[in-house]
C-alpha cells in the first residue's frame, strides 16, 4: 500500500507525516484548502508548511466539503490519512455549523463517496482526539472507583474554584491516565465532532470491509506549529507573546495540565497504523502519558527564551476548558510497540530553539480572538 492520500496534508502534522512518508518510498497525494487561519495571507508564496512539501507531493487545493475534490484525490489511492478539520476548542463554541460542516460532513462526504463507487482504498486512519474524552480519568480513593467528572460549572469558577467533582462524592479525587476504554464525554463542539468523526469512520469502514485506524491525539507541539493562529496550541501562542514582549496572562489557577506529544512522535505512530495489520479496526491514544501544568509551559519557555516578560495567574477561563487529561499508552504500547521518544523537557528546547528563528507576531489575533470569546459570553 503505497499511495497515500493526507487530507490537512499542508498542515503542521500532515505536511510532517508527507515528509517522513516519502522517506519510507511512499507517493504522497495532499489535499488541503491552505486556510488563512493557519497558513496565513496569500498562503501559495508565504506558507512554510506548504513551501516543505512542494515539488514532492501532489498536491491539490481544495476542501473535504467537495464532492468533486473528493472524486478527484481519491483516485488510485490506497490509504487515507484523514487530518484535515478545524481544531479550535473554543472557536468550536460559537463556529458550530463550520465546525460540523468540516469535520462531521467532511468525514461523511468521503465516506459516501467508498462506499457507493469504485476505489482502491483498503485502509482509513482518522485523526481523532483527546478532546472527545472531555474531562479525564479519576480514582476515587477511598473506594477505588474510576469516575469521569462532567464539565464544571460557570458559578463554581467565578469563585476560584477550578478543580472537578462528582456528584455524591465529597472527597479530592486522584488524576489517572485516561485509557481507551474510559467514557467519552466531551465538553466543545470540537469534541463532538471529532467523537463523531471517529465513530463514522469506524463504524462504516467495517460495514463496507476498508480497515480503519483512529489515533485520539493530545496536545501536540513542535518546530513548525503555526505562531499566529490564535486558536492553536497554547505553545505557540505563548511564544509568540513572549517574543513580542508581552506578558502572558495564565487561565485559572495555573494547575490544570495537558498531555504535550511531540510531533515527531506522532508522525511515528501514524505511520504504525499506516503500516501494521494489528492497528486495523483499533482506537489508539497517541501521547507521552505525562501530564504538564500551565505554570511549568510558562516557566519552561521563559526560561528558553531568556525573555524578562511577567506572567500573572488570572483566575480567568473559558467555558469548555477541560481541567486535566493525560493519555494512557498501555494499549499502543503492547499493540504497536510504540513509545514516545520525546520527553516534554526536550522538546520543549528544540521548539524553542526553531521560534527563536522565525519572525514571531500574533499580531492583534490573539487579543481579538479573547475579545470575540467574551462577545459570546465564553470567556470570563
Amino acid at each position: 500500500m503505497k499511495n497515500v492520500l493526507i487530507t490537512g496534508g499542508a498542515g503542521f502534522i500532515g505536511s510532517n507525516l508527507a515528509l517522513k512518508l516519502l522517506k519510507k518510498g511512499f507517493t504522497i497525494t495532499v489535499l488541503d484548502n491552505l486556510s488563512e487561519q493557519i497558513h496565513g495571507v496569500n498562503p501559495e508564496k508565504n506558507s512554510p508548511l506548504l513551501r516543505s512539501i512542494e515539488n514532492k507531493v501532489t498536491f491539490i487545493k481544495g476542501c473535504v466539503t467537495s464532492r468533486n475534490d473528493w472524486m478527484e484525490a481519491l483516485k488510485n489511492q490506497d490509504v487515507v490519512v484523514h487530518l484535515a478539520a478545524e481544531t479550535g476548542t473554543g472557536q468550536s463554541m460559537y463556529e458550530i455549523e463550520k465546525y460540523n460542516s468540516v469535520n462531521i460532513g467532511g468525514t461523511a462526504l468521503m465516506l459516501d463517496i467508498l462506499a457507493n463507487t469504485k476505489h482502491s482504498v483498503k485502509k482509513v486512519v482518522v485523526a481523532s482526539s483527546r478532546a472527545i474524552y472531555g474531562e479525564g480519568r479519576y480514582l476515587v480513593p477511598s473506594t477505588g472507583q474510576y469516575v469521569y467528572p462532567e464539565a464544571r460549572m460557570e458559578e463554581q469558577m467565578l469563585k476560584g474554584d477550578f478543580n472537578v467533582s462528582t456528584h455524591g462524592i465529597h472527597e479530592l479525587l486522584k488524576l489517572v491516565p485516561t485509557d481507551e476504554q474510559s467514557k467519552i464525554h466531551p465538553t466543545s463542539v470540537y469534541g463532538i465532532t471529532k467523537q463523531v468523526q471517529e465513530q463514522m469512520v469506524m463504524l462504516v469502514c467495517k460495514s463496507i470491509n476498508i480497515a480503519a485506524v483512529a489515533f485520539r491525539y493530545q496536545n501536540v507541539y513542535g518546530p513548525g506549529q503555526s505562531l499566529s493562529n490564535p486558536y492553536t496550541g497554547i505553545l505557540s501562542i505563548f511564544s509568540s507573546l513572549i517574543k513580542s514582549g508581552k506578558s502572558i496572562n495564565i487561565f485559572e489557577d495555573g494547575e490544570e495540565s495537558r498531555d504535550f506529544v511531540f510531533i515527531d512522535d506522532v508522525v511515528d505512530a501514524t505511520i504504525l497504523g499506516i503500516e501494521m495489520d494489528e492497528a486495523n479496526n483499533e482506537v489508539f491514544n497517541v501521547g507521552t502519558g505525562v501530564p504538564i501544568n500551565v505554570l511549568t509551559v510558562v516557566k519552561s519557555l521563559i526560561n528558553c527564551y531568556g525573555a524578562s516578560v511577567g506572567y500573572k495567574v488570572s483566575g480567568n477561563f473559558r467555558l469548555g476548558d477541560i481541567r486535566h487529561n493525560y493519555a494512557d499508552l498501555t494499549k499502543i504500547g503492547s499493540r504497536l510497540g510504540f513509545q514516545p521518544k520525546v520527553q516534554f523537557e526536550e522538546g520543549i528546547k528544540e521548539f524553542a530553539n526553531w521560534v527563536n528563528k522565525q519572525n514571531v507576531s500574533l499580531g492583534d489575533s490573539y487579543e481579538q480572538s479573547i475579545d470575540e470569546m467574551k462577545n459570546k459570553g465564553m470567556y470570563k
